[in-house]
């Protein structure tokens, strides 16, 4: 994605200029020749978790901690550390959780509780209390678990010998999430108009969400943007319209030598337009409404396919929540195979036994998750009261894939998720010149949809061919919001229960 760039210089990891500080907890007990082998053992598991293929950021070792003084130094650093996006704490020998109060209490990244230790195997024939001494990670690190639990501050906790794959993976996982979370903070994103008018579920608290979430939504009248477009100068049209022939299956008509390829133009003059007005301003997306963009000849369907494939996030009617989302969700996945894309649950299929949702939008939807190179074509639109637009047809590849929503239940926000099974395209749809996507839900179609509904999931949402449920649960996990999935193991019984007992949860834990 050309949007963003986090990937290491050499290109070796996706989101490689990013940090994450693997720090160790011990004290002064135990003598300095016992601190001189924690120090070895904890630079050793750093530099193997940083080369380990799976897991994209730079993991930094820092020296360990034995002192409420050290401990307050190290978490004040990451806290200022522009690069810093989280820690991995790991308790080699016993480190007394006092002295983790100060530094526990100022730090504002997200953290990783390592549960490991740096031998596999106890040597049965050689251990004696030297060794224990040394190696007390089993009780070190619930020593320090306590005192997080006591504060009351959330974590990821991985259990496992740092050589271990599924560790690396759950720290993948971790690490793509604080990657998105970091990209939030100071983020801002644009909204072209207001909200579709009388709808609920896309609108939202734009203070609570920058409190809670660290980025800035605001809007600029079309106005602002219509005067920036017009500006786009004809050589600039030209060599786009280029692109986008060596890009795409262009439409006859839209060729240059096309009766239509005056419409191509504009398209294209929309794309240049909206780029540099986001790129003057350092949005990292935005959403606009098709009931507001006087002064456009047609609705933007190409350039925001594009757009998004670039990296920014966006969303329909006014619904600001989403490109917030789809754009976490597009640093999270950077690297991994498979795209991220706006989405809108559309319509059914109710086949008896092979029921499905039809997705997709009027125009908008990621080229990321095409399955084949897209078609770049030209049809009417029945609602917008614009010239015929432009947009990139195509189908989605089959395979599993989720969607989430993120919407405002006035008291706090919920981060819903539903797996899915895309399915590959089983017919031919000449008469929907837009791009689409076949899915069935988790855990059925009759439950999945019942459980989104339930926990009010929006009808617009980010579509993610490369991320889990894991990912999404540890942001939510950061951001300190309700997290809800519906997947395979899902019942609508206990579905509805957790949902009660949310609400007394966030109820009583107001601030």
């Amino acid at each position: 994605m050309k949007q963003f760039n986090y990937a290491s210089n050499d290109g070796s990891k996706p989101l490689g200029k990013l940090e994450v500080w693997f720090f160790t907890g011990s004290q002064h007990l135990y003598g300095e020749e016992t601190l001189k082998q924690v120090a070895a053992h904890s630079q050793e598991i750093a530099e193997a978790l940083n080369a380990a293929a799976v897991i994209p950021v730079t993991i930094v070792y820092k020296p360990t901690v034995k002192s409420t003084e050290e401990i307050y130094a190290i978490c004040q650093e990451a806290n200022t550390a522009a690069n810093c996006i989280g820690m991995i704490a790991w308790m080699h020998t016993f480190s007394p959780a006092k002295m983790w109060i100060n530094g526990l209490k100022i730090l504002q990244k997200p953290m990783l509780h390592l549960h490991t230790q740096y031998n596999r195997d106890i040597p049965w024939n050689d251990i004696d209390m030297d060794f224990m001494n040394l190696n007390q990670s089993a009780h070190g690190d619930r020593e320090f678990g306590f005192m997080v639990s006591r504060m009351r501050i959330r974590r990821k906790v991985v259990v496992g010998h740092w050589q271990s794959t599924a560790v690396h993976e759950q720290i993948e996982v971790w690490s793509r999430a604080a990657a998105g979370w970091y990209d939030w903070q100071g983020a801002k994103f644009v909204r072209f108009g207001d909200n579709m008018r009388y709808v609920a579920v896309t609108d939202g608290d734009k203070v609570e969400a920058e409190l809670k979430f660290g980025f800035a939504v605001n809007t600029h009248g079309i106005g602002d943007l219509v005067k920036v477009i017009n500006a786009v100068e004809e050589k600039d049209i030209d060599a786009l319209c280029e692109v986008y022939e060596t890009a795409y299956l262009v439409q006859d008509s839209l060729k240059k030598s096309g009766a239509q390829h005056g419409s191509l133009r504009e398209a294209a003059k929309i794309e240049i337009g909206l780029r540099t007005f986001l790129e003057a301003g350092g949005y990292k997306g935005f959403t606009d409404s098709f009931e507001d963009l006087h002064g456009m000849i047609q609705l933007p369907g190409l350039p925001v396919q594009r757009l998004m494939n670039e990296g920014y996030g966006f969303a329909g009617e006014g619904d600001w929540k989403t490109p917030a989302l789809v754009r976490a969700m597009k640093v999270m996945a950077a690297g991994l195979k498979g795209g991220n894309s706006f989405m809108e649950d559309y319509t059914y299929h109710f086949e008896p036994g092979n029921e499905m949702v039809l997705g997709s939008h009027m125009l908008e939807i990621c080229e990321s998750i095409a399955k084949d190179k897209p078609k770049c074509e030209i049809h009417a639109l029945g609602i917008g009261g614009k010239a015929d637009p432009v947009r990139l047809v195509f189908d989605v590849a089959g395979g599993q894939a989720l969607n989430a929503s993120l919407v405002d239940m006035g008291n706090r926000f919920r981060l819903i998720v539903n797996t899915v099974e895309a399915a590959a395209p089983q017919h031919a749809l000449p008469k929907l010149p837009v791009a689409r996507v076949l899915w069935k839900p988790h855990p059925n179609m009759a439950d999945g949809c019942a459980a989104w509904i339930y926990a009010g999931g929006a009808h617009h949402t980010a579509y993610s061919q490369n991320l889990t449920g894991a990912h999404l649960e540890d942001f939510a996990d950061m951001a300190g919001i309700e997290y809800v999935i519906i997947d395979e193991a899902t019942t609508l019984r206990a579905l509805k229960n957790e949902l009660r007992w949310s609400d007394v949860y966030y109820q009583l834990n107001r601030q």
